[in-house]
């Protein structure tokens, strides 16, 4: 009963500093020594042991002997645990509410689905993700790009957002209502653009209103209806001027391609990354290790939807998880082997998920032949390159961001332990665990920042 009461006080103290009713020090976040058993630093091939992560007004100071720890820095000491860099998510949709992912977003106003965006991001920040990448979301307006904004302003404390409002589709395809009758006019939440010129607005509308990545459905989709991902769906005049539109803002393109002949397209077409890439061949291995091109295979959404008949296409989602799944994993293997930068993106959507599941990714991945550490760089350095954000995050080091999760055990040995870290920390403020739950308090007292005491499951008894 005494933990519940102190709980309630703790939930009762972030309301009333995220309300503002209490005014903090000035400081955001103070001196910290972390230690733990062994370090994955997003860098080495092998762990670190015997060493202190120094953490000092948000950012790394530097890893030290754990004896050398100077006088003035606060020790959380994590034994029985493995630190490395905060999980990175390079393909996430975190406003989506519901598995009807086409027309779900029509039952929801932008704003209610900003508001369990925010509850869906604080979740998945207490599971460890600190950064994530939006590919396009259920919404026909810029809620992301509103979160994106509150969240590095210091409103709310959340992952650090980049992403595409939308996603660019032609009609009739992926990101368009393609089971409705003429007469209707259903708002599809992506972009519909036909013709280098439509494609050309759509990228400038996106640019304008916030988004920092271009999201293109150049193949049809597997959990859309009405098309196929066999097919590809842009052009190459399509193609090359929505990279070219996009490249004159100096914004990223992001590519979602099945169809080998799409893959191979956009990747010559010059795009940054490669989504899903279904039906890879050894070309596109080839073109993708020439051009440094990303590869973003988001493996475990398949395996989580199989045979649940929770899609209006689940049968496309079925057939390829019974037929096809072993091969493409041996190609993203095969493309890992060749030099391919593979990223983890996890693309199940939000509120109704629940969190803990999006560290499966990483057990996909050594299903397809990464080790254990490559996973894990596939979710730190490597998509922290891929977001351009490679001299601040995914790694542990000097002058990064102090974004850093301790895993109970070792990851190494048993990669489901990332499905429950025990401690984390974001931008130098603890978050989760370490800590009392009163010395986190005080930090979003001094931070003025507002985090929902449900997202760590501090509601529960």
């Amino acid at each position: 009963m005494r933990g519940r009461e102190n709980t309630m006080r703790f939930m009762l103290k972030l309301l009333i500093i995220g309300m503002g009713l209490i005014q903090g020090v000035t400081a955001m976040a103070g001196q910290w020594a972390i230690l733990a058993d062994r370090i994955v630093d997003g860098i080495s091939d092998y762990p670190l042991e015997n060493q202190a992560v120094l953490v000092e007004a948000g950012q790394i100071k530097g890893l030290i002997p754990v004896r050398e720890i100077p006088p003035g820095f606060e020790t959380i000491a994590l034994p029985g645990t493995t630190l490395m860099p905060g999980l990175i998510n390079a393909h996430e949709h975190p406003l989506m509410f519901d598995d009807r992912y086409q027309d779900a977003h029509l039952s929801g106003s932008s704003a209610y689905k900003a508001l369990l965006g925010l509850a869906t991001l604080q979740r998945l920040l207490a599971q460890g993700w600190t950064s994530i990448r939006v590919m396009g979301d259920a919404d026909v307006f810029y809620g992301n790009q509103d979160l994106q904004r509150v969240i590095s302003e210091g409103v709310f404390l959340g992952p650090r957002i980049t992403g595409a409002a939308h996603y660019i589709s032609i009609t009739g395809g992926g990101g368009d209502i393609n089971y409705g009758s003429p007469e209707q006019s259903l708002i599809a939440d992506g972009l519909i653009a036909d013709g280098p010129e439509e494609i050309r607005k759509a990228i400038r509308q996106e640019i304008k209103f916030g988004s920092d990545w271009i999201k293109l459905l150049v193949t049809g989709a597997f959990l859309s209806v009405g098309d196929d991902p066999k097919n590809v769906a842009l052009s190459p005049e399509e193609l090359a001027a929505a990279v070219a539109e996009a490249s004159r803002h100096n914004v990223p393109v992001a590519a979602h391609a099945h169809a080998t002949e799409g893959i191979n397209q956009a990747i010559r077409a010059g795009v940054r990354s490669i989504e899903h890439g279904s039906y890879l061949s050894d070309e596109s291995i080839a073109l993708m290790v020439e051009h440094g091109t990303y590869y973003v295979p988001t493996i475990y959404i398949g395996d989580y939807y199989a045979n649940t008949n929770k899609l209006e296409e689940n049968d496309k989602n079925d057939t390829f998880y019974r037929d096809y799944r072993r091969s493409w994993l041996e190609m993203i293997g095969r493309a890992h082997r060749a030099g391919v930068k593979i990223v983890v993106g996890v693309d199940l959507g939000g509120y109704n998920i629940p969190p803990h599941v999006y560290a499966r990714e990483f057990a996909t991945l050594i299903e397809a032949g990464l080790s254990p550490m490559a996973s894990l760089k596939a979710g730190t350095s490597v998509a922290a390159d891929l977001l351009g954000w490679g001299d601040r995050v995914g790694r542990i080091k000097s002058g990064h961001l102090a974004d850093l999760i301790a895993i109970p055990g070792n990851p190494l040995a048993d990669i489901s332990a990332l499905e429950q870290p025990a401690f984390v920390m974001k931008d130098g403020l603890v978050v989760k665990g370490g800590v009392s739950l009163d010395r986190i308090a005080e930090q979003f007292e001094g931070s003025g920042r507002f985090f929902l005491p449900e997202a760590i499951g501090l509601n529960r008894e």
